[in-house]
């Protein structure tokens, strides 16, 4: 017989977060293309002093048709879409390897905002990847040079042991970015904005452009 922490079990059916915000979201107000108004959101999310507004959801499939998810750092915005880093070879790199389609969640609770992202994944070029590397902080880069990202390890102590000596062989000179590591870009084909607001009668506006459509559709959807 399972023991359950029942008093758990009620704190969880409970919960409940009351939305008030004023803010208000409508087809009529939003920009005209949704990287535009991702960016003023973007900037209020910064200008709130969050933390990490950068930290999104970014779900991959698998050849197995299973999704999985894990919370990476855009690090780029441009008007083709949203840019990361990670390792080409971790389980993300290898999945986008063989799907390239993505979904992406940013999601600002102090703000009572969220942001759905759907679209397909490209790698950027080797130069672009390379540049950024050389700004990382040292410990970054060493980081990304020890670590075979998704692998099984033995113990702490042998990926302790490998950055270890990832230091003493870059001693005094610079880290050369990885070949297995780099930057992508998520091209949107579809964005959702939510508002938060009261009695769940939340503001959701989305974005998207039929393949028949030139130019981005935005319309209303219900909560």
């Amino acid at each position: 017989m399972v023991n359950r922490d029942l008093n758990l079990e009620e704190k969880i059916r409970t919960l409940r977060k009351e939305y008030s915000s004023d803010l208000e979201l409508d087809v009529t107000t939003v920009a005209s293309t949704p990287m535009e108004q991702f960016r003023r959101w973007f900037d209020a999310a910064c200008s709130a002093a969050l933390d990490e507004p950068n930290a999104f959801v970014l779900s991959t499939v698998g050849d197995n048709g299973q999704p999985s998810s894990r919370v990476v750092l855009c690090k780029e915005l441009s008007d083709n879409g949203f840019i990361f880093y990670t390792n080409y070879q971790s389980r993300k790199g290898r999945e986008m390897a063989g799907n390239r389609r993505v979904a992406a969640t940013f999601f600002w609770g102090l703000l009572e905002r969220q942001v759905r992202i759907e679209g397909i994944v490209s790698q950027i070029s080797r130069e672009r990847s390379e540049e950024y590397f050389s700004g990382r902080p040292r410990g970054s880069q060493l980081g990304a040079a020890a670590s075979v990202q998704s692998s099984v390890l033995d113990s702490r102590l042998a990926l302790e042991k490998s950055f270890s000596e990832c230091e003493i062989r870059y001693q005094g000179c610079e880290i050369p970015c990885p070949k297995e590591w780099g930057g992508y870009l998520i091209t949107p084909t579809r964005c959702e904005f939510w508002q938060g607001r009261e009695n769940r009668m939340h503001d959701r506006i989305v974005y998207s452009k039929p393949e028949s459509e030139l130019h981005w559709v935005t319309e209303r959807l219900s909560p």
